[in-house]
């Protein structure tokens, strides 16, 4: 659940608020606001104030609240997010603008277990492609976590903001300061949190193995010589500790990020609106294993890896007569390097070259262009390239006893020992607005086309098992995934009432499959393309009955079809809605809320062997709903307190969406939270 604190905008462009019906302001449980782009509206986009995230909830737990946002759950920590049926690297995730590409093969670390909310001010997720600014691929969409501290007035030099809470179930207790000193020359900024989080116990009354450690440090050094120019670097540290995976194999001792970035924002710099660079580089050292957290009767087993990611961008807008043209280029340069060890001794033996040293580099260019075709009709229209290099080294490196590298298992699978490829990605976006004079209702379509080169995983994986059932091997000839997506849609807004509906269709050419090997007794996971057909949308409807009463309901829905096969796709979320009343008054407000997924029974339980329950579903995974409620109380001008309890009815239930398990051939579907009472308060000086 998230919880509001502020008041809530829809942000519209100055040419089409003026002839809309104003939306009347309430206090609200659930802050999103409408981006603008030039003078479009995309509906698609929501952007939520992250200090008004639920307390005791890691980061991609909260994600799941937002409208057609849905997560796979490992544990109490790394809830993976998916977005339209697309996750991992089918989503592009910036925090702070600065790609953070996890440590672990088995994503035990996704992008957002590194974005604590607090040292944050913003969560935007953006639904499918709405624009080509953020990086090629991330056809499912973009999630970005936005830092903005604002310029200091004359008379302010100190600001700052307290935080504590606690969560019952788990006996999570998080606590967080963010103080910035400075004046209106520069700043210093410093954000600090601490979360304990411990088991939970699910609706059934059984205890899930999910507690976990979390440590965050950031420092930002700011120099803002005029309202127009800003320059930033900032070091952030971000350490998790002990963390408890019960749908895995092995459990996560540390994972530690540190990224450092350097920034310039400049206006009006010659012909240009703006001018934006950025530079940032980012580490990651993760460590798993089977015996430090856990029990082990068996063989004993770690994984150390790193992933070390060095990127930056320029961008430009420039107002012209035609319109507002937006160019850039960009570049991410990531390394990975993991490998397993059988700790049967004083002397750890090489089992599996996971990621054999791989490195894969991708430099690209964009431009959009806006223009307003009419007073009725907005259109927007964008090209990008990227060039992408991709590539292994250590693949000749050979395991102990009778198990294989990583070029004799490419070799098993694929028949292909080379792993040198290059990619050209061409992607492209067309996008039109219309709102008829004296209407309502805005009405938009659009076309876009994005490639995405696969990951270090799904190229290079070498996981060594003695039984072939148990291996997971990348494919190092497998093709990028290109994405065409078709998008219709519509934002309506009359007095107090808004009404939200997007539906897309993305065909998929050379999708990128998890599937297993088509031989007799050898069932290993493997990658290979496949066509693809996902077809689906999101609707919401907000109304605000009064200035105290406040209603929303949402819904989202996407349908997944291997079209190569005639089969579903596994991983994909069910029909998920929610349902939302706030009531507000004075310094009180009070809510429930109602959020509710019906039962999935499009699932790919077996491979295209034809093999039974060696698929990536666990099963038919039944429908569920759960009650919450909230309250918030403003103590007075600073202070605030707020108080709720979550899954009221102590409901049994589990998300659909499970992960994939890198050392047992039987996928692990990780039972939800059940009832969780908490309580916060937040002081801001």
């Amino acid at each position: 659940m998230i919880f509001l604190r502020n008041r809530t905008a829809l942000a519209v462009s100055a040419a089409l608020a003026a002839a809309q019906p104003a939306l009347a302001d309430h206090d609200h449980h659930h802050l999103e606001t409408v981006e603008v782009y030039g003078q479009a509206i995309p509906a698609t986009i929501t952007s939520v104030d992250s200090s008004s995230m639920a307390p005791g909830r890691e980061t991609g737990d909260s994600l799941r609240d937002l409208l057609g946002v849905s997560g796979s759950r490992m544990g109490g920590h790394g809830i993976d997010p998916t977005i339209r049926g697309l996750s991992q690297t089918q989503l592009n995730v910036l925090l702070d603008g600065a790609y953070v590409h996890g440590g672990c093969p088995n994503r035990m670390d996704p992008p957002t277990s590194y974005a604590t909310t607090t040292a944050f001010e913003e969560v935007t997720v953006i639904r499918g492609t709405q624009t080509l600014a953020y990086g090629g691929g991330g056809p499912g969409g973009t999630i970005l976590f936005k830092r903005q501290t604002e310029r200091f007035s004359e008379d302010e030099n100190i600001r700052g903001r307290l935080t504590g809470s606690w969560r019952g179930n788990s006996n999570t207790r998080d606590l967080g300061a963010d103080v910035t000193i400075g004046g209106r020359d520069g700043f210093v900024r410093i954000i600090g949190n601490r979360v304990d989080s411990g088991n939970y116990e699910d609706g059934n009354g059984a205890t899930v193995r999910a507690a976990y450690e979390e440590r965050g440090s950031n420092i930002i050094l700011g120099y803002t010589p005029s309202d127009s120019t800003r320059f930033e670097l900032s070091w952030d540290r971000q350490e998790t500790l002990d963390s408890l995976f019960p749908g895995a194999g092995m459990d996560s001792p540390e994972s530690l990020n540190d990224t450092v970035r350097v920034r310039a924002e400049i206006a009006e710099l010659g012909v240009f609106n703006n001018v934006n660079a950025e530079l940032y580089r980012s580490e990651v050292d993760h460590v798993m294993d089977n015996y430090s957290l856990r029990p082990n009767m068996g063989m004993k087993m770690r994984a150390p890896s790193e992933s070390d990611t060095t990127g930056g961008r320029i961008t430009a807008e420039i107002a012209s007569d035609f319109g507002l043209i937006k160019v850039g280029v960009d570049g991410q340069y990531n390394d990975r390097d993991a490998r397993r060890f059988n700790d049967t001794s004083s002397i750890a033996m090489l089992n599996s070259v996971l990621w054999p040293e791989v490195s894969i580099d991708q430099t690209g260019v964009f431009t959009e262009i806006g223009h307003q075709l009419t007073p009725e009709l907005w259109l927007l229209g964008g090209v990008r390239y990227d060039y992408v290099t991709s590539e292994a080294g250590k693949t000749e490196l050979d395991p102990m006893g009778m198990l294989m590298s990583p070029e004799q298992l490419y070799a098993i699978y694929y028949g292909s020992t080379d792993t040198k490829r290059t990619d050209h990605n061409i992607g492209a976006l067309l996008r039109a607005e219309y709102r008829p004079a004296g209407s309502d209702t805005l009405w938009y379509a659009g076309f876009a086309r994005s490639v995405r080169t696969p990951d270090a995983t799904e190229r290079y994986l070498a996981s060594n098992a003695m039984m072939p059932s148990g291996r997971w091997v990348g494919n190092p000839d497998i093709n990028p995934e290109a994405h065409h997506q078709l998008e219709v849609g519509s934002l309506s807004r009359w007095e107090g009432i808004t009404l939200d509906v997007s539906l897309f269709v993305n065909n998929v050419n050379d999708y990128v499959l998890r599937d297993r090997f088509v031989a007799p007794m050898n069932n290993a996971s493997i990658y290979r393309n496949v066509d693809a057909q996902l077809i689906g949308g999101e609707a919401k409807l907000s109304w605000a009955v009064s200035d105290a009463l406040a209603l929303e309901a949402g819904a989202a829905y996407v349908h997944a079809e291997n079209t190569t096969d005639d089969r579903a796709i596994h991983q994909i979320p069910p029909l998920e809605g929610y349902a939302r009343a706030t009531w507000t008054t004075g310094k009180l407000a009070a809510g429930a809320e109602l959020q509710a997924a019906a039962t999935q029974t499009r699932v790919d339980l077996t491979s295209s062997t034809g093999i039974a329950g060696q698929g990536l579903d666990v099963r038919e995974t039944a429908g569920w709903g759960v009650t919450n409620l909230f309250a918030s109380y403003q103590v007075q001008e600073g202070i605030m307190l707020e108080a709720g309890i979550d899954n009221v009815f102590d409901k049994g239930y589990s998300q659909h969406l499970n992960r994939g398990n890198a050392f047992d051939p039987t996928q692990i579907q990780v039972t939800e939270p059940g009832r969780s009472a908490w309580v916060s308060m937040t002081v801001e000086l």
